[in-house]
């Protein structure tokens, strides 16, 4: 990187951390600094849905995958993504504002003391929390590696910057930040992206390379389906997908809760599916035209960085260097902002005995104290990487299979047609899920693995989140939950709340 491109970048960090200095204005209680207060416009919502959905590795192991695979990596992460934000428009997203509206929450989880118990909302509280720091982590150890090769900083260094820059916008100004942050990172990696891609048309000859590569490329390489990416793969992930990004990652289900109703939520994931479905077409095209500019790399997953060092100018590097920063600030802001919001509105009021929360001043000071932490812990974590050898690894695997156990009863618990499983189906459908990948990654997977490795790839995948739904289901058939409160919140979620206007401000309207 040049002058120019380190000036391009630094802008790109100063205009962030003003983003957030200005959100601050708009942060009065804990509801604005973890839901926009209920206020968040659909189409910023969409787009921070979208924006949220990203990390590094988009640009490290998809760009991999790209290079030695071909178009079945847009077919197995982007329709299925789309295909679920499809399904999430009408079953999910309009459901989680609703439950604001009548209860009052600020976290994905506090719902799930009047739609269970209060154990029940603490044993997925817990489990989600506690590894979801080693989860970002993770994301800023990717991004710093990105930067030691574009510009040769130290790894220690690069999560300073990344990770400190975040904290500072995430801290002051919560959800509002994250997701006007989101928005800026959407323009400055929308003009990276179609930088690359047209620099990579150039090069290949002009705009008919867009269908002439791949003619020139392997044949399999425009298959919908390849290598471990099979049909099987791609059903599993679209139900992966679907128990995601559709509130059971929590960082997403924050976006629809602060839509101001249940129409805005649903119109705000259907802009973010029709982003999946177009956007990856530009993105990912540099990523398959790669073994043509750059043959027979030894590391297919640096194709995209060397690709940018050779086709773009100096200042283009800087800004598709802050590109890729974006995705992993843009994921790692709002997954603390939903961690926060689980430990002040979940967490804490459970340490203190009361199912009353914290006054709003002292809310609103807990939100921004646990968001610098959380962050500032996972920095540390991400600076010692070393020193924890192979648990890192371990314990992001195990976030992995957790997030499906713990979407289950959250996103299932919404729905009529399963309202009688109670807080036994929610703790035997989590546990039953980590047992099932325990047993999938551990006791069998010689067995697993004798079947091919896109077999075995599609059952890891897919198996805990079975095993969870299958249990959720039979433990409601066998020990129906019978609760007036349960009941009653789950036959609201229907429909948004009707606001009864005063009987003169009525008659004046009418």
């Amino acid at each position: 990187m040049h002058i120019g491109d380190w000036l391009v970048l630094s802008g790109y960090f100063v205009v962030m951390v003003g983003i957030g200095l200005w959100a601050k204005k708009r942060v009065t209680n804990a509801a604005d600094f973890f839901t926009a207060g209920g206020r968040m416009p659909w189409w910023l919502s969409g787009i921070s849905h979208h924006m949220s959905g990203y990390s590094a590795a988009v640009f490290v192991a998809y760009a991999a995958i790209a290079y030695t695979t071909g178009f079945a990596l847009y077919v197995w992460w982007a329709i299925t993504i789309t295909i679920a934000c499809l399904i999430g428009s009408f079953l999910f997203a309009p459901r989680w504002p609703r439950l604001r509206q009548r209860l009052g929450i600020i976290s994905p989880l506090e719902y799930l003391s009047t739609r269970y118990n209060l154990p029940a909302q603490q044993v997925l509280a817990w489990s989600g929390a506690a590894l979801k720091v080693f989860d970002v982590a993770a994301k800023w150890a990717a991004s710093a590696l990105l930067l030691n090769v574009f510009a040769g900083v130290p790894v220690a260094l690069g999560v300073l910057i990344v990770g400190g820059v975040t904290l500072i916008y995430s801290t002051v100004g919560g959800l509002w930040a994250d997701a006007l942050t989101d928005f800026g990172q959407f323009v400055i990696q929308l003009v990276a992206g179609i930088a690359m891609l047209v620099s990579s048309l150039i090069r290949l000859g002009g705009v008919s390379a867009i269908g002439g590569i791949w003619t020139r490329l392997p044949a399999s390489h425009a298959q919908p389906f390849g290598g471990d990416y099979t049909l099987p793969f791609f059903l599993a992930y679209i139900l992966i997908s679907t128990i995601s990004y559709n509130g059971g990652t929590w960082n997403l289900a924050q976006r629809f809760i602060a839509s101001p109703t249940g129409s805005a939520a649903r119109k705000s994931l259907l802009l973010s599916g029709a982003l999946y479905l177009f956007w990856p077409l530009v993105l990912f095209f540099p990523m398959w035209a790669a073994p043509l500019i750059l043959p027979n790399l030894t590391h297919p997953d640096q194709s995209y960085a060397l690709l940018t060092q050779q086709l773009l100018p100096v200042g283009l590097i800087g800004l598709v260097v802050a590109g890729m920063f974006s995705h992993t600030m843009a994921m790692s802001s709002s997954d603390a902002n939903a961690i926060s919001a689980v430990v002040v509105r979940d967490i804490i009021p459970a340490l203190r005995g009361s199912h009353r929360p914290l006054s709003s001043k002292l809310e609103l000071a807990a939100g921004r104290v646990s968001t610098f932490l959380f962050i500032g812990l996972s920095m540390v974590i991400a600076l010692s990487a070393s020193s924890f050898g192979g648990v890192l690894g371990l314990i992001i695997l195990w976030f992995g299979a957790l997030v499906g156990p713990i979407a289950v009863p959250m996103l299932l618990g919404m729905l009529k047609p399963f309202r009688r499983c109670g807080p036994s189906a929610a703790l035997f459908s989590w546990a039953a899920g980590l047992i099932v990948f325990a047993l999938t990654k551990y006791a069998l997977a010689a067995p697993i693995a004798s079947l091919g490795s896109a077999s075995a790839q599609s059952i890891l995948v897919a198996a805990p989140i079975v095993a969870s739904i299958v249990i959720y289901v039979v433990m409601g058939w066998i020990r129906p939950w019978h609760s007036a409160a349960s009941d009653e919140l789950v036959e609201s979620l229907d429909h948004d709340m009707v606001v009864e206007l005063p009987v003169a401000v009525a008659a004046d309207a009418s």
